[in-house]
């Protein structure tokens, strides 16, 4: 794994951090692919980065404006790392009162959502969705999320802030790179309004562990079940595929659930 670059003279910190996330060759599907080229634009937040070999980075006077995106003000719920989509369509398929932002990094997960989005309908009746009834009420931002929530988003800004099944990065040289810590509970906090809800699950017991102990010390939020307990499975989380095979192979998921005080 390649180290983190050795800072430079005046290098903003954001510059510095321990990336959760590696970069991977971006394959696509054929039906990902006609997505990607035809209907991105309908999703696909057009980010301002701080130069053009930085991707994924966020230019720090650039902000992400929910209202102008949805062209109305609701209560925005955003996920980060949706990975294929599953999730964040069905939330927003089954609660157009709400705007909802999927924040993912990979090329092919990012076209995976726009692919489910076309086919989700915005009618929480309708389970199986109309095909080509796009959803109103979703973007994505294809952006490091750590820097997204440090100047990327107005501050309280958001009424949840979803966290699911992030890379636990077992391996304890690499846990400077797991994305649930003291200084995410700080951005997190920025992020969210008041009575805000901070939901994470995760299927790595002592990601768990770890987890917990961070949003039980972060100064800004309570337990929503009490100091030391975990949440019960949130039922607005649907059963992904990513989750069905975690607990085939016998992983036990922990959800936990902060409120922003």
């Amino acid at each position: 794994m390649p180290e983190t670059p050795k800072p430079t003279v005046g290098e903003a910190p954001h510059l510095r951090r321990p990336l959760s996330y590696v970069r991977r060759t971006a394959r696509l599907t054929p039906s990902q692919q006609r997505a990607w080229d035809t209907r991105r634009h309908q999703y696909l937040v057009d980010v301002r980065r701080e130069a053009e070999d930085r991707v994924l980075s966020v230019h720090p006077d650039w902000r992400f404006d929910a209202a102008a995106e949805f062209g109305r003000t609701a209560p925005v719920v955003m996920e980060i790392g949706t990975g294929l989509g599953e999730c964040v369509v069905h939330a927003a398929a089954s609660h157009p009162e709400r705007d909802h932002v999927a924040v993912e990094v990979y090329t092919p997960g990012v076209a995976s959502t726009i692919v489910r989005a076309g086919h989700a309908g915005t009618d929480p009746a309708d389970a199986g969705g109309a095909p080509g009834q796009e959803l109103t009420n979703l973007r994505i931002l294809q952006a490091d999320a750590a820097a997204l929530l440090e100047h990327g988003l107005p501050a309280a800004s958001l009424d949840e802030l979803w966290v699911f099944f992030p890379d636990p990065w077992p391996k304890q040289r690499h846990h400077k790179r797991r994305l649930v810590s003291p200084e995410f509970a700080d951005l997190a906090a920025r992020v969210l309004r008041p009575g805000g809800v901070w939901r994470l699950a995760t299927d790595w017991a002592e990601y768990g562990e770890v987890m917990l102990a961070v949003g039980d010390a972060a100064e800004q939020f309570h337990n929503a079940h009490g100091t030391g307990n975990v949440a019960p499975r949130f039922d607005g989380r649907v059963m992904t595929s990513f989750e069905r095979k975690g607990l085939t192979a016998g992983r036990s998921v922990t959800d936990l659930e902060f409120v922003r005080r």
